[in-house]
């Protein structure tokens, strides 16, 4: 049988970025999409992750598992919360997108930076980096930084602010750090645009290489 992997993402402009990196890393698996940005939204709103959205996450995840879906991955680092708890009740794999990246940050290094451009995305992704370093039994310590205004342009339709704002904070955190993670996949665009004297980390091609060798 063919492999099928759902993919949700809470911005549309993720499904180009994934569909090319599913072509590159997983040839013989058909995707799907679902995309709903009011999760997404809704979140920023609030400024936290509600129950109300977490319920609409793992509706969405059930309903990419009706669909047939062997495996999904969740895009979206600021749901991450949700994910988790989603995957008990799934009867296929769930992988939250930005946990193989915090296990390759835990692995290069006991300094570690994380960057965002929402404030929504930094706590979740600085807490799943802690719960995954104590996971390995490693001691760990998170510089946290949110690039302000970067995620306002970008959803604006001005690619090369965000991405001058990224860059820059990026070269500043560089050197205070022994790995950077980027904690939303629309940074990732940035990661291999910068000379840092660190590793930069962004989530999608890490989740891709994950899900080759499980699919």
């Amino acid at each position: 049988m063919t492999k099928r992997l759902g993919l949700i993402h809470t911005s549309a402009t993720l499904v180009d970025v994934f569909a090319k990196l599913c072509a590159e890393h997983l040839p013989g698996v058909e995707t799907f999409n679902i995309v709903d940005d009011s999760l997404i939204k809704n979140t920023i709103a609030a400024g936290r992750l509600t129950p109300q959205t977490a319920r609409r996450v793992a509706g969405h995840i059930g309903s990419a598992e009706a669909a047939g879906a062997g495996h999904i991955l969740v895009t979206c680092s600021s749901i991450g919360a949700a994910v988790e708890a989603a995957e008990p009740l799934t009867g296929v794999p769930v992988t939250r997108v930005d946990r193989p990246m915090a296990d390759r940050a835990v692995s290069l290094g006991r300094r570690i930076g994380v960057l965002a451009t929402l404030s929504t995305t930094l706590d979740p992704t600085a807490d799943l980096v802690r719960r995954r370093a104590a996971a390995s039994d490693k001691e760990v310590s998170l510089t946290a930084r949110v690039c302000e205004g970067a995620f306002e342009a970008l959803m604006g339709g001005d690619a090369a602010t965000h991405d001058a704002r990224v860059a820059g904070a990026l070269a500043e955190l560089g050197a205070e750090v022994d790995v950077i993670v980027l904690a939303q996949a629309s940074m990732a665009r940035v990661a291999g645009t910068v000379e840092a004297p660190v590793p930069i980390l962004a989530s999608p091609p890490l989740a891709m290489e994950h899900l080759a060798a499980v699919l």
